[in-house]
């Protein structure tokens, strides 16, 4: 087993959540004009989107997992241990490089989804608060058995009786 194929998995990987990443700004787009509908069909292509990643991933286990055993200089399966396994300079700069490209990815998916959860969270507020609005409470009505009680206690003279 080469280290290409290594590094063949994590450039999947960042083609993969770049693509998320792409998915996430559309999201964003339709949160941010309240298309429902739109966005249960964006949510399907996500859904599809992390079942590849998911797939992809393994994939990668599977190929750091058998670059280690035929490796036995190598002591994990991390990037750190790979790089320090490489002795050709070329492949140490790729694979680094690689691993760069999938660390930003994920960290600028990261916040995407983020301002995106913000968002729904800003959506949310605002919808109870206009139900809050439409559907006032019991204490601020001018109606019912507290304003009477109050009433009776303060009456003015001329309601005496006759």
């Amino acid at each position: 087993m080469s280290i290409q194929k290594v590094q063949q998995a994590l450039n999947s990987l960042v083609k993969i959540h770049e693509a998320l990443l792409e998915i996430s700004r559309e999201k964003t787009e339709v949160i941010k004009e309240g298309k429902v509908e739109k966005l249960q069909s964006i949510l399907v292509k996500e859904r599809k989107r992390i079942r590849e990643l998911e797939q992809a991933e393994n994939a990668r286990i599977h190929i750091v997992e058998a670059f280690v055993k035929e490796h036995p200089s190598v002591s994990d399966p991390s990037i750190t241990s790979l790089l320090e396994h490489l002795d050709k300079e070329e492949e140490k700069t790729e694979l680094e490089a690689s691993a760069i490209s999938l660390t930003e990815a994920i960290t600028k998916l990261k916040q995407q989804e983020q301002l995106n959860q913000e968002l729904i969270n800003q959506s949310m507020q605002f919808v109870q608060l206009s139900l809050d609005l439409m559907n006032p409470s019991l204490k601020n009505l001018n109606y019912g058995e507290g304003k009477a009680a109050s009433s009776a206690g303060k009456r003015s003279v001329f309601d005496s009786k006759a």
